[in-house]
C-alpha cells in the first residue's frame, strides 16, 4: 500500500477545491468575489466534523435505547420468574412454614407503609361504628386450625392478622370521612355533594381488578366494606382540597366584613356578601382554590369581575379588578395570580371584593379561610371602606 505524502494530499485537496471567482452586477457595476482554496477546504472540514458529530450522537442515542430496552426486558423476565406458578408451587412443596414466613414479611412491609402515611390505625371500635371486630373469633379459628392442621398454623395466624388489619384500615377511613363531613357541615356545605359522584359513577373507568376474591370468585365482605370506606374518604378529601383556603390578597387589612353594614354610598343598612381586602391598585389577586374560570368580564356593581368554579356548586368571586391575569375556561391552581386589585364598579377605593357562593348563595368566606389561619381578626363583621 503506497502512502500519500502531505504534499500530495495538499495537491489533491487544491485540485478538488480550486480558487473560485464569482462576479456580481449591481447598478451597472461588476464586482468579483474570490473564494480561496484554503477557505473552501476549511469549510468542507467543518461540515465533515459536524456530520461525524451528529452521526456519533445518533449512534449513542440508539445504543442507549437498545441498552435500556434490554435492561427492561431482563427485569421483566426476572419478575415473571419470581411470580411464575412453578416457582410458587416449588415454595409450597418445601413447606407451608416457608410460605407463611414469606407472607408474614410482606404483611409487615404493607403495615409499615400504611403507618408511614396514615399513622397508627385504630384497633378498638367506637359506639355507632358498623365495622366488624373479628379478633375474638379469629383467635378461636387459629387455635382450631393449629390443633387439627399444625403445618397450617402459620397461615391461619397470618389470615387473622390480615383481617384485623383490614378492619382497622376501614375504621381509619370511616373516622377520617366523619371528620371531613363535620368540617364541611361547619362551613355550610352538604357532604352529600362530594359523594354524589360516587353514586353516579361519573368520569370513572379502567380495567377490572377484583379485590380479595375467594377461590369461588366471591368478594370477602370485609374487603368490600374497606373499598367503600376508602372511596368515601377519598371523595371527601378531594372535595376539601377544592375549598377556598388560600388568602386571595396579600394584605393585612380587611376593610369590610361579611353581613349587614352601613352602605358606603347611601349610608343606609345593606347586606355585604363578601370580604373586602384593601390594597394598592395593581396588587396581585390569588385564586383561593383550584378550579376553572367560569366568568371573566364586567358585572353590574362589581366592575371587572372573575369567578372560579371549584365544582360541587362552589364558586369564588373576585371583584373591582384593575386587570385580568386569567381568562374564561382556564384551569387555575390554588394561589395562582388571576387578577389585579382595582376600584372598578361600585367602589370607594382600590380593594378586592371576595365572595364564596354555594349554589349561587353567598356564604361567609371567613370560616373557609380561617381553616388555615389566613384571615386576620379584622375580618370579623364591621369596617368602613369598600363595597
Amino acid at each position: 500500500m503506497q502512502l500519500i505524502t502531505v504534499g500530495e494530499l495538499q495537491a489533491r485537496l487544491r485540485s478538488w477545491f480550486p480558487d473560485r471567482e464569482f462576479f456580481m452586477r449591481s447598478e451597472g457595476q461588476v464586482r468579483f468575489i474570490t473564494i480561496p482554496s484554503r477557505v473552501q477546504i476549511a469549510a468542507a472540514a467543518l461540515v465533515a466534523v459536524l456530520a461525524l458529530g451528529w452521526i456519533a450522537t445518533m449512534a449513542g442515542v440508539a445504543i442507549g435505547r437498545w441498552s435500556e430496552a434490554r435492561h427492561r426486558a431482563d427485569l421483566l423476565n426476572r419478575e415473571a420468574k419470581v411470580v411464575s406458578a412453578e416457582h410458587r408451587v416449588a415454595a409450597y412443596r418445601k413447606g407451608l412454614d416457608g410460605v407463611a414466613d414469606d407472607l408474614q414479611r410482606r404483611q409487615d412491609f404493607i403495615e409499615k407503609m400504611v403507618q408511614a402515611h396514615v399513622g397508627e390505625l385504630p384497633k378498638d371500635s367506637r359506639a355507632g361504628e358498623t365495622v366488624s371486630n373479628s379478633a375474638a373469633e379469629a383467635g378461636k379459628t387459629v387455635a382450631k386450625v393449629s390443633a387439627l392442621v399444625p403445618e397450617a398454623a402459620g397461615l391461619a395466624r397470618l389470615e387473622a392478622r390480615q383481617l384485623a388489619f383490614v378492619e382497622q384500615l376501614t375504621r381509619y377511613a370511616d373516622r377520617q370521612a366523619a371528620a371531613d363531613s363535620a368540617r364541611l357541615r361547619r362551613l355550610g356545605i352538604d357532604p352529600g355533594m362530594m359523594l354524589a359522584a360516587l353514586d353516579r359513577r361519573e368520569a370513572m373507568g379502567g380495567p377490572l381488578l377484583a379485590l380479595a376474591t375467594s377461590a369461588d370468585g366471591s368478594l370477602d365482605t370485609r374487603f368490600q366494606r374497606l373499598g367503600a370506606s376508602l372511596a368515601r374518604m377519598d371523595a371527601l378529601e378531594q372535595g376539601l382540597r377544592h375549598l377556598p383556603q388560600v388568602l386571595p390578597a396579600r394584605q393585612d387589612f380587611v376593610s369590610s366584613g361579611f353581613g349587614y353594614r352601613s352602605d358606603p354610598f347611601t349610608r343606609g343598612g345593606a347586606f355585604h356578601a363578601g370580604l373586602d381586602f384593601k390594597g394598592p391598585t395593581g396588587s396581585p389577586i390569588y385564586a383561593a382554590a383550584a378550579g376553572t374560570i367560569s366568568f371573566a368580564g364586567r358585572r353590574s356593581g362589581y366592575g371587572n369581575c372573575l369567578e372560579v368554579d371549584h365544582g360541587n356548586g362552589l364558586v369564588t368571586r373576585y371583584a373591582h379588578l384593575s386587570g385580568f391575569r386569567a381568562r374564561a375556561g382556564q384551569r387555575v391552581s390554588a394561589g395562582q395570580v388571576i387578577g389585579l386589585i382595582g376600584s372598578t364598579g361600585r367602589s370607594t377605593g382600590p380593594h378586592l371584593h371576595f365572595e364564596v357562593r354555594v349554589h349561587d348563595r353567598a356564604v361567609n368566606p371567613r370560616p373557609f379561610l380561617e381553616a388555615r389561619n389566613h384571615v386576620p381578626q379584622e375580618a370579623r363583621d364591621g369596617g368602613t371602606a369598600g363595597d
